[in-house]
């Protein structure tokens, strides 16, 4: 476009992907809320005010890291070493604490160490060039390998009058902390994303990197910028999962990374990047997390949730590839 053109072609090129993005979050809302008067009908105490509460608490792990991996993904990345982060970064707080650590030292330095293992990621994904599913499967085993030579297979306790626990455990009014915490994650998340220029360059990166990289953005400081990002929310959520537990264990978060692939996914982020929903990972996130809660309240075994979770993100990839080609079409 020349530098003196009016910009009306681009407004009206963005309207109908703003009426599809409503179109699918509306759908999505309607998704949720009939799972959830399902569930309320025939899951016992599904309804209850405690399980609802119950439900923000055990979600919101998921949901902080799922906000890291919405920008990892949005990019056109992932990040396969969440789980495993989440089970060293809980091994690593119970530890500290164990060994008489300040509880709010051991925070500072479980998230410094998120911030690392996410650099080390960002770095050869930006800076050499390895594709991200074979930096982040290696880290996987890195991380969880790690985090088994602390505990030697045994669970790490935390006290349970530590001010540690809190994270996990605690209430502000009725509101669990845990819950509290992830809706900072997921504010912080959906400025980032939808209204700097941070997140535009995200955006970019995913749909046409070429073209931002000519506009003169620093691409591989952008992608660095977001595996630190993810290895930050994984720390977070380690700290919340051994203080939710009160012990660190290195079998923590085996297959977490797709059940927060999932959420992602359920919420309309494109798998192939260039289009992420911050709101719609929530949604996502509430309704997995839901239905994992109605299925052992109906005493039906919660391992069906992983195949569904499969059958998810099978299915958003097929969805991918027909609208993408859609889209190509056009």
């Amino acid at each position: 476009m020349a530098q003196g053109s009016p910009p009306v072609p681009r407004a009206r090129a963005a309207a109908p992907a703003r009426r599809s993005d409503v179109l699918f979050q509306s759908a999505l809302l309607l998704t949720f809320a009939a799972a959830f008067l399902l569930l309320s009908l025939f899951a016992p105490g599904f309804f209850s005010l405690a399980n609802q509460l119950n439900i923000l608490r055990q979600a919101a792990p998921i949901l902080v890291v799922a906000i890291g991996m919405t920008l990892v993904i949005t990019i056109g990345g992932v990040d396969l070493s969440v789980g495993s982060g989440l089970a060293l970064t809980a091994v690593l707080s119970a530890t500290m604490l164990k060994a008489g650590w300040n509880p709010w030292a051991a925070v500072v330095v479980v998230c410094a160490l998120g911030l690392l293992a996410g650099s080390i990621n960002g770095y050869f994904v930006a800076y050499q060039r390895i594709p991200a599913f074979i930096v982040t499967l290696a880290s996987l085993s890195v991380l969880r390998g790690a985090a088994q030579l602390i505990t030697k297979g045994y669970s790490i306790p935390i006290s349970p009058d530590s001010a540690f626990v809190t994270l996990g455990r605690g209430l502000i009014g009725p509101i669990p902390v845990p819950a509290l915490v992830a809706a900072l994650a997921v504010a912080g998340g959906y400025v980032l994303l939808h209204h700097t220029r941070f997140g535009l360059h995200v955006t970019g990166l995913g749909s046409n990197e070429e073209a931002v990289r000519r506009a003169g953005v620093s691409v591989r400081r952008i992608k660095l910028a977001v595996y630190m990002l993810s290895g930050l929310v994984f720390g977070v959520g380690g700290m919340i999962t051994a203080a939710r537990l009160a012990s660190g264990s290195s079998y923590t978060g085996l297959g977490f990374e797709l059940q927060v692939i999932a959420a992602v996914v359920v919420g309309g982020t494109n798998l192939f990047g260039g289009e992420g929903r911050i709101i719609g990972t929530v949604i996502g996130t509430l309704l997995l997390a839901s239905i994992a809660n109605g299925l052992i309240l109906m005493d039906v075994s919660p391992f069906y949730l992983q195949i569904i979770e499969g059958f998810i993100i099978l299915l958003a990839i097929w969805l991918n590839l027909i609208l993408g080609g859609r889209r190509d079409a056009r």
